[in-house]
């Protein structure tokens, strides 16, 4: 078991065990682009995380977990105070819970099971009787639990670059982006309906899902979301939420 300082360095693939499990609570930080041969379940209590991938825009936020598999390059950016669990899988381990990157519920189950292993010794016998059963019953969990859909495909069209470099800010409607990009809409839904299997207008709704929550979630308040996403009120904004994840805003981060 490790608690990490926020300026520490950890490297899974030093250690020849099966499982490796970390705590650790960060501010504000950046993990910069990385990959390990173990496979990782990163496990937030509070917080926000955005992981970028090659092609995908993916959000963790409280209480879930995101599945990076092995040998999957990505960066976490967490926003203001994070408290974190993280376990690595070797790659026989890995290779059971799938090559795709997901964000997962955490059942009550899950998270104490997480939390058991994240503070286990390294050196611990993950064969043995107790702890093999905790493992066996982890891996059940994970492979078994509810996907979030909190995960944006990004288009890889260089006429897009622009409006990929501006994530922060909500997405124009289809007719500005035409006049910004110079394609024709057709065009354009081509593109999106190719590269990220949605049409613009519905990958701009899973922009905006994906930004309510991480403002909800690092402590902004409904009215500051709803103008930030172009919604007329909090009612139309909590409107959306539900038809996306099928709560509200007050059930969702419950």
């Amino acid at each position: 078991m490790a608690w990490l300082e926020a300026n520490s360095l950890f490297d899974p693939d030093r250690f020849n065990v099966p499982v490796i499990g970390i705590r650790s609570q960060l501010s504000n930080h950046d993990s910069g682009v990385h990959q390990h041969q173990c496979g990782q379940l990163l496990f937030t209590q509070q917080g926000s995380t955005r992981i970028s991938l090659d092609s995908q825009l993916c959000l963790l936020p409280p209480m879930r977990a995101a599945w990076i598999p092995s040998g999957v390059k990505h960066r976490a950016v967490m926003k203001k105070a994070v408290d974190y669990r993280s376990v690595y899988f070797n790659q026989a381990l890995s290779e059971s819970l799938g090559d795709e990157v997901r964000v997962i519920e955490v059942s009550p189950l899950l998270r104490a099971l997480l939390e058991s292993i994240s503070q286990a010794p390294f050196a611990t016998d993950w064969g043995s009787a107790k702890f093999a059963h905790l493992l066996a019953l982890c891996l059940i969990e994970i492979a078994e639990a509810p996907r979030q859909p909190i995960i944006l495909p990004l288009p890889k069209d260089k006429r897009l670059k622009p409006l990929l470099a501006k994530l922060e800010l909500l997405p124009p409607d289809l007719q500005t982006l035409v006049t910004h990009v110079g394609a024709s809409g057709k065009t354009i839904g081509r593109i999106f309906l190719r590269e990220t299997g949605m049409g613009y207008q519905q990958w701009r709704q899973q922009w905006r899902l994906l930004r309510a929550i991480e403002l909800l979630a690092t402590g902004h308040s409904l009215g500051y979301c709803a103008f930030e996403l172009g919604f007329s009120n909090d009612s139309a904004l909590i409107a959306f939420f539900k038809s996306m994840t099928g709560n509200t805003p007050r059930s969702y981060f419950k």
